[in-house]
């Protein structure tokens, strides 16, 4: 790699999790782009606002950094994210012809790299222990509630119904700042009645504030899948993560998985 190269890497995350070597994953942070003002610095989204050709340049980084780590020639593909629970195959969203809209992204295949992109929702890697599938999901609390991450499993369990699941959880809003209505709270509480632990009162009056964390490591425990990472807050780090409720117009970061082509060699 050459000096931009290395220096961009020191900025990104390796998630900490007990998956085989044939697995590759990153999760980026704000640090290590070329983006400017409130895009600074590695914003990798278009629909932002920011200038479509810094972001093209950081998205070439990422290319750059995942080829780095063992998949040659790396193509990005990203979901157009709505906040809802579909699932799509990696390879079927590069051979598109335009948007597809979905919130997770798996694969079997060695070389495909599975994408998503969040600012306060939580984003959710997936892998076989021995690297028979991986996934990324998008779960803001709409898709959360409505089951992306069990739709996301069960793709991944249809797919290879004999591997053992790992998830491992990125940045995200944190239960001291995500603010949510009674309805919100309402709509959780309705299919995950024992989680009122992970509501607490912002005010007397006032909104709730909602542990995302802790609903979605709920979910994914009790369908079996064994949780990882996680306690990384958007809202109160400026300085390493974008957030969207903090501010309103900003980048996104990225959450990233992989087969390592020689896993299928």
């Amino acid at each position: 790699m050459n000096a931009a190269d290395a220096l961009y890497d020191e900025v990104l995350i390796t998630p900490d999790w007990p998956v085989g070597p044939a697995v590759g994953a990153l999760q980026t942070t704000r640090a290590g782009g070329i983006s400017e003002g409130v895009w600074a610095s590695l914003n990798l989204a278009l629909h932002t606002g920011d200038d479509p050709q810094r972001v093209a340049g950081n998205r070439r980084r990422l290319a750059r950094a995942v080829a780095a780590r063992g998949v040659p020639g790396a193509e990005l593909h990203w979901p157009a994210q709505v906040h809802g629970t579909r699932v799509v195959r990696a390879e079927d969203l590069a051979a598109a012809g335009a948007p597809v809209e979905a919130d997770a992204v798996m694969t079997t295949r060695p070389g495909r790299v599975c994408a998503v992109q969040t600012a306060d929702c939580l984003p959710v890697l997936f892998a076989g222990t021995g690297g028979e599938a991986v996934a990324a999901a998008h779960a803001g609390w709409r898709g959360l509630v409505d089951g992306v991450l069990e739709a996301t499993l069960a793709a991944l369990q249809e797919a290879c119904p004999q591997a053992v699941w790992q998830a491992w959880l990125g940045p995200a809003i944190g239960p001291e700042a995500f603010e949510v209505g009674a309805e919100v709270r309402e709509r959780f509480l309705a299919v995950q009645p024992h989680m009122t632990g992970a509501f607490k009162a912002a005010a007397r009056s006032g909104p709730w504030l909602a542990d995302l964390e802790a609903l979605a490591r709920d979910r994914l425990q009790r369908a079996g899948v064994a949780v990882h990472g996680g306690g990384e807050c958007t809202f109160s780090d400026p300085e390493r993560f974008f957030s969207y409720r903090r501010d309103g117009t900003t980048g996104r970061l990225a959450s990233l998985v992989w087969i390592r082509p020689e896993a299928g060699a």
